[in-house]
C-alpha cells in the first residue's frame, strides 16, 4: 500500500506540476472508456487520471468535486453541498443528498426586522446566511461505491491548491469584479484578493485550502466536523453573526434516498427527489408537455416552447406550495407526478394565449438575481454512471473564506422561504413547507439526471443555474428523445425559462426572432438573458458510443481515460 501510495504521489506530481497550460476539450467521442464532463479543464483532468488509475465513475466524482473546490471556487467546494445520482452497472439505483442544513439556533423569523420585513441581505451575505456544509460527509457517504481509498483522491486537488493554476481572464475578471465584497465580508487576508488587478495568466495559490485538505486527507471525514477545521468554522461565525456550532459541524450527516424514477416515452428518467424539487419538477414538466405530443413539433418553434413554458409554470407553482424537506412535511411527491393529478393541472393549457400566473397561484411581487452552482457527469468503462450537482448558492456563496482554512461558506440559508411569499434570491417563491426550522435541509432546485434505455445509461446530465437548472435538464432531455438533435447542439441550442413568477419567459439573447414574435402575440412577456446554464450531458448510444458534451457557454470542458 504504502509504495502504490509513494508512485501515486511521483504520479501527480509528475501531471499535476504545471497547471498553466490546459485545454478547453468540448466534445468527445469514444468507445469502451470513462467520460468526465465538468466545468473546469482540469477538474475533469483530474477525474480521468483517476479513472486511469483504475478508479470507477464514483472515484472520478469525488475527485473531480475536491478539484473543483480549488479551480472553481465561485461554486466548487467544501463550504456549500450538493447532491448525487447514480447507476451501477448492475442496474442497482441510489442517490446521496449531502445538502446544507440549518443550524441548532436557527428560527423561522432570523431574517425578519422589528416591523416583520424581510431583510434578504442577511439572508444572501455574510456569516448568518451560511448552513452547515454537507460537501466533505457526502464525498465519504460516495466512498461506499469507489474502489480506491480516499487519500488517492484527494492528492490531485492537494497539489493544484499548494502550487496554483493559472486562471483565465474570464476568472480574472470574476474575481476583480467581486473584489470589493470579499473585502467588506473578510477582514483577514484570502488568496482571492491581492493589491493589483488579477489578469489573465495569474497563479492562484492556495495554501491554506492545501492544509485543510491535508487535515481531511489524514482525518477522514473528522478533518472537516471536527478537530481543527471545525474551529476556524466556528471561529469564522464568531467574527460576524454566524450560529453554526461545533456541535452543529459534528451532528451533520448525508442521507441516502430512493431516486425518483418514472417512465418517459419508453426511456426511464432516474432523478433526485425531496428535498431537491428537481426530480418532482422534471417529471412533471415531462409527463405534461408529454400530453400535447411535443415530438410532432420543432425544437423552439413557437408550439413547442408554449406547451414546455406551460409546463413549467404549473410544475413551478407547484413547487411553492408543496415542497421542502421530507423529514418536515407531508410528501405529497406520488400526488405531484400521478397522470391524473397531471391531467387536471393541463386542463386549463390554451394554445391560443398564455395562461396567467394567478390562475396557478397567488401573485406576489417577485425578484430576479444571477445563480450560481456546478455539474459533473460520468461514465466509466464499465458502465457506472454518475450525475453531481454542488453549490455554495450564490457566486462564491456568503462571500465568507474561512480564515485560516482558505475556503468559502455558503449562503444556502437564502433557499429556505424567509418569509413564506418573499422570492429568494433567484426569484422562487416559497411557502409553510420550506420555513426555516433547526436541523431542516432547504429546498433546492438542483436536477442530476440519468436517463436509461433498456436499462443501461443512455444520457447523464445536469447543470449549474439556481431555478434555471430543471427547466434547462427538461430541455436537454427533449432535445434528445423528442427532438432528435444531437447530444451537442442539445446542449448548445437556445434556451428558454419560466418558473411561474416573475409572469415572464426569459430566453438566450440568440433565441429565434420569429418565435418571440410569435409568444408576444399570443400574450407572453419575453426578456432576453445573457445565458440560461452551463449544461454537462452524455449520451451512450445503443451501439455503445459515448458522447461527452461541455456546454459552450462557459470554460467547462469534457476529459477521457
Amino acid at each position: 500500500m504504502k509504495k502504490f501510495l509513494f508512485l501515486f504521489l511521483i504520479f501527480s506530481q509528475f501531471t499535476f506540476a504545471q497547471f498553466t497550460d490546459y485545454n478547453i476539450l468540448k466534445e468527445v467521442k469514444v468507445r469502451n472508456k470513462g467520460v468526465i464532463v465538468s466545468a473546469h479543464p482540469l477538474a475533469s483532468e483530474a477525474g480521468a487520471k483517476i479513472l486511469k488509475m483504475g478508479g470507477n465513475a464514483y472515484d472520478a466524482i469525488v475527485a473531480t468535486q475536491y478539484a473543483l473546490t480549488v479551480v472553481y471556487p465561485q461554486a466548487g467546494n467544501i463550504g456549500g453541498g450538493g447532491f448525487l445520482v447514480g447507476v451501477k452497472n448492475n442496474g442497482e439505483k441510489f442517490t446521496i443528498d449531502y445538502r446544507e442544513t440549518a443550524p441548532e439556533k436557527s428560527s423561522r423569523d432570523m431574517y425578519l426586522d422589528k416591523n416583520g420585513k424581510a431583510n434578504t441581505d442577511l439572508s444572501q451575505n455574510g456569516r448568518l446566511a451560511v448552513g452547515i456544509p454537507g460537501s466533505v460527509a457526502g464525498f465519504y457517504a460516495t466512498l461506499k461505491y469507489c474502489k480506491l481509498p480516499m487519500n488517492q483522491l484527494i492528492q490531485p486537488a492537494i497539489d493544484m491548491a499548494e502550487q496554483g493554476f493559472s486562471i483565465t481572464e474570464r476568472e480574472a475578471n470574476l474575481l476583480n469584479s467581486l473584489r470589493d465584497e470579499f473585502l467588506k465580508h473578510n477582514k483577514n487576508k484570502t488568496a482571492f484578493v491581492k493589491s493589483e488587478k488579477w489578469k489573465a495568466g495569474d497563479l492562484l495559490v492556495q495554501k491554506e485550502l492545501a492544509e485543510t485538505l491535508k487535515l481531511i486527507q489524514k482525518n477522514g471525514e473528522k478533518g472537516f466536523y471536527e478537530g481543527k477545521t471545525a474551529e476556524l468554522i466556528v471561529a469564522e461565525m464568531k467574527r460576524g453573526n454566524g450560529i453554526i456550532s461545533l456541535k452543529d459541524l459534528k451532528n451533520y450527516k448525508a442521507v441516502s434516498r430512493k431516486p425518483i424514477s418514472f417512465d418517459y416515452k419508453g426511456q426511464e428518467i432516474v432523478s433526485m427527489p425531496l428535498p431537491s424539487s428537481g426530480g418532482i419538477l422534471l417529471a412533471q414538466m415531462l409527463k405534461m408537455s408529454s400530453f400535447e405530443n411535443l415530438e410532432n413539433y420543432q425544437q423552439n418553434s413557437t408550439e413547442a416552447v408554449q406547451i414546455m413554458t406551460e409546463a413549467e409554470r404549473r410544475a413551478f407553482a407547484d413547487r411553492a406550495e408543496f415542497m421542502g424537506d421530507p423529514n418536515f412535511i407531508n410528501d405529497k411527491t406520488e400526488m405531484l407526478i400521478s397522470e391524473e393529478y397531471l391531467k387536471n393541472r393541463w386542463k386549463s393549457f390554451n394554445k391560443n394565449k398564455t395562461t396567467p400566473s394567478s390562475e396557478v397561484g397567488k401573485i406576489i411581487k417577485p425578484m430576479n438575481e444571477s445563480t450560481e452552482t456546478t455539474h459533473i457527469s460520468v461514465v466509466d468503462k464499465d458502465g457506472n454512471a454518475a450525475a453531481v450537482t454542488t453549490t455554495l448558492n450564490g457566486l462564491y456563496g456568503s462571500k465568507v473564506v474561512v480564515s485560516g482554512a482558505g475556503f468559502f461558506l455558503n449562503n444556502e440559508m437564502d433557499d429556505f422561504s424567509i418569509k413564506p411569499g418573499v422570492p429568494n434570491m433567484f426569484g422562487a417563491v416559497g411557502g409553510e413547507a420550506n420555513k426555516i426550522e433547526p436541523r431542516k435541509r432547504m429546498l433546492s432546485s438542483m436536477t442530476p439526471t440519468i436517463v436509461l434505455k433498456n436499462n443501461k445509461p443512455y444520457i447523464i446530465v445536469g447543470t449549474p443555474g439556481g431555478t434555471t437548472i430543471p427547466t434547462s435538464v427538461y430541455q436537454s432531455i427533449v432535445n434528445v428523445i423528442d427532438f432528435k438533435l444531437s447530444p451537442n447542439m442539445a446542449v448548445n441550442a437556445p434556451k428558454f425559462h419560466h418558473q411561474w413568477l416573475p409572469e415572464v419567459v426569459a430566453v438566450e439573447k440568440n433565441f429565434p426572432e420569429i418565435t418571440i414574435s410569435n409568444l408576444e402575440k399570443l400574450g407572453y412577456k419575453i426578456e432576453k438573458w445573457n445565458q440560461i446554464g452551463r449544461t454537462e450531458l452524455i449520451l451512450i448510444d445503443e451501439k455503445g458510443n459515448i458522447t461527452g458534451v461541455a456546454d459552450g457557454r462557459g470554460d467547462d470542458s469534457v476529459a477521457v481515460e
